[in-house]
């Protein structure tokens, strides 16, 4: 018996059946140069899953120096244009936590932004018939939050116009979503909500464009809860900010259905 394993042995061994072979890594004995050079040939390829794993297998196995912390770095886009958002923002949270002097640190913040700035199209880029009311805008507070950081740390940075321009848009996108949320209340009859959120839009994003419709719900709120007081002052406040708004021609004046039409 003893003969008869020992020969069942040597016949797997020569076919190559043993269950503790693995793959062969190509990339065991290559040097931090070497694993950097050929992860950022898989990025120009568009190969960001083969970049990923070399960035990855550098930084193991030489965690210090700079490529290290040059692979830690580039493994944030890699993620990103690997449509991995989660991981991205990670990676750049990470860089920022282990090297907040570096001197490129202005540029992980300025891609944490557009990560999620990126993200957050697919909020505010109406490329989806879901409600508006049902649209979480976390992302681009997120990403307004790393642009302000941005550009309040490194007002220099070659980054801080766009970040600052992205800025703007963003305000006025977030103070969009409340005013969809406040005319959603309004055209269900819930009055007190929606002035609740058409007035968190003015106080958290005054200079939006999209709170002239604000003060507009909140005029037509006030009409319909019989609080004239509030109605006119509202009025005062939305003509001394949008003295040439179109709703003065049409849209204050309807006392029934069609004023809602003006959307």
């Amino acid at each position: 018996m003893r003969s008869l394993a020992v020969l069942l042995a040597v016949l797997c061994a020569l076919a190559g059946c043993s269950s503790t072979d693995k793959p062969r890594d190509e990339t065991a004995n290559w040097s931090a140069a070497k694993l950097y050079s050929e992860a950022r040939d898989a990025m120009s390829d568009g190969s960001y899953d083969k970049a990923i794993k070399l960035f990855e297998a550098l930084e193991s196995r030489y965690p210090y120096g700079r490529y290290a912390q040059q692979a830690q770095l580039e493994i944030a886009y890699a993620y990103f244009k690997n449509f991995d958002t989660a991981s991205a923002i990670s990676a750049c949270d990470r860089f920022i936590r282990l090297h907040p002097n570096h001197p490129n640190v202005d540029y992980v913040y300025y891609l944490k932004g557009i990560i999620n700035f990126n993200d957050d199209l697919g909020i505010f880029g109406n490329i989806t018939d879901q409600d508006s009311t049902e649209r979480d805008p976390k992302a681009a507070r997120e990403a307004f939050d790393s642009f302000k950081e941005l550009t309040t740390k490194y007002p220099e940075s070659k980054y801080a116009a766009d970040a600052t321009a992205r800025m703007a848009w963003l305000l006025n996108a977030l103070a969009s979503h409340e005013i969809h949320v406040a005319r959603y209340y309004l055209k269900r009859g819930a009055y007190l909500a929606a002035v609740n959120r058409a007035q968190n839009a003015l106080r958290n994003y005054p200079n939006a464009p999209a709170n002239e419709q604000g003060l507009f719900i909140m005029i037509k709120a006030y009409d319909a809860l019989g609080m004239k007081d509030l109605r006119d002052d509202t009025e005062r406040v939305m003509r001394l900010n949008f003295p040439k708004s179109h709703y003065f021609e049409t849209g204050l004046a309807a006392k029934s259905e069609p004023w809602w039409r003006l959307w």
